[in-house]
């Protein structure tokens, strides 16, 4: 992996009881760049950023902030 990656999402699955809300997500967000996260309403860009500031904690996967896994920091 690049030294100048500053958040790894690895293999992130997301359910809301029976429903599959986010798929085996897998990207790597570099320091200093511009990241956008678009799509139709419903499609778990909440949810995802919910995840990334610690407000939901229920995944399956890892996210991994300057390589820490953000479950050990919030």
């Amino acid at each position: 992996m690049s030294d100048n990656i500053k958040l790894s999402i690895e293999d992130m699955n997301l359910f809301y009881g029976n429903f599959h809300a986010l798929h085996d997500i897998n990207m790597h967000i570099p320091e200093k760049e511009i990241t956008a996260f678009i799509g139709p309403s419903g499609c778990g860009k909440s949810s995802l950023l919910n995840i990334l500031t610690g407000l939901d904690s229920k995944y399956e996967g890892r996210v991994l902030y300057n390589n820490e896994n953000i479950k050990d920091i919030y």
